[in-house]
């Protein structure tokens, strides 16, 4: 359960990056403007603190995004959606890159910090000269200081699960690092819902609380079922004298590569990229690890690692 574009109409482009705009958003902004009609003595106000809140997700999200350019991945896509925003973002499947581009993005955050506080206690002395102004900044600071301390959760999908999961890849794996934290987000989610209801900070009908959790549920149990996957493709046997060239992790020996032609499946590795029923010769070659495709024989090596002592 991710935003995608469909559904999205693209706002502009920086530097190489798409943003996108989900139709719902505005349904959302109405709803939620319109009920802090009595804070402002006037509505523009209540959109520009809502256009604010979009402003310091998106600057979140790029935040994300230009990281993971910095260490070698690929981002090009950000959609803003009700919720939030989400940045694709695809680092080089290593904790050290993975880490740096999901904590890129609660470092804007904090570095907004000094910046709003700079703001609010400027405003403070204008207070009873132009008391919306106060409010907003006053606001806007809060709302990001909200939005870092709730990012930070260690809850997966949110960003301090993510930053948690790649903590773990150093001593315990890519697979193992994942399955542990979409166990945790599964009773770290619950543990909050329970805090937060026995303490009247929420109810059966917050409407908002629950798309959060069924936001999180799904990308916990979608987490889930990739680190099984990824354990499993872990225990499988590997070619020796062949190596990823991008994440440096020896391909399993197996037929698990289909013909774009015939559909059959193949051990491109033990055919040498040629598919065995119709003799087609394919120019890239997919890694089961990180996904990337290179040409086999830049897997040519003496130097292939397995995956389990991948970092």
């Amino acid at each position: 359960m991710m935003p995608t574009k469909d559904g999205s109409f693209k706002l502009f482009r920086f530097a190489g990056i798409d943003v996108f705009l989900h139709w719902s958003w505005f349904l959302v902004a109405a709803y939620l403007v319109s009920g802090r009609n009595s804070v402002y003595s006037s509505f523009i106000w209540n959109i520009l603190e809502y256009l604010a809140l979009f402003g310091i997700v998106l600057m979140h999200e790029f935040g994300h995004s230009l990281a993971c350019r910095q260490v070698g991945g690929q981002a090009n896509q950000i959609v803003l959606w009700p919720l939030g925003g989400v940045a694709y973002v695809a680092p080089p499947p290593r904790p050290g890159p993975t880490l740096w581009s999901i904590a890129a993005g609660p470092l804007v955050n904090v570095v907004l910090i000094p910046i709003l506080a700079a703001l609010s206690w400027a405003a403070g002395s204008w207070g009873s000269a132009m008391p919306n102004l106060y409010e907003l900044i006053r606001t806007i600071s809060l709302i990001n200081l909200v939005l870092l301390i709730f990012n930070l959760l260690p809850i997966y999908p949110l960003d301090g699960g993510q930053i948690l999961r790649s903590l773990l890849w150093f001593p315990l794996g890519r697979a193992r690092s994942l399955l542990i934290t979409t166990i945790m987000g599964f009773a770290g989610i619950a543990g909050l819902l329970l805090f937060a209801y026995s303490n009247g900070y929420i109810s059966f009908r917050s409407i908002w609380i629950w798309i959060m959790v069924v936001f999180i549920v799904m990308n916990c149990w979608r987490g889930f079922q990739q680190a099984r996957a990824l354990m499993q493709v872990e225990r499988l046997p590997r070619h020796s004298g062949y190596a990823c060239p991008s994440c440096r992790t020896s391909p399993p020996a197996g037929e698990f590569w289909l013909c774009g032609n015939c559909r059959q499946p193949f051990d491109t590795f033990a055919s040498q990229s040629f598919c065995p029923r119709c003799a087609s010769q394919f120019d890239l070659t997919q890694c089961m690890d990180c996904g990337n495709s290179q040409p086999i024989s830049h897997w040519i090596t003496g130097q292939a690692i397995p995956p389990r002592m991948h970092r």
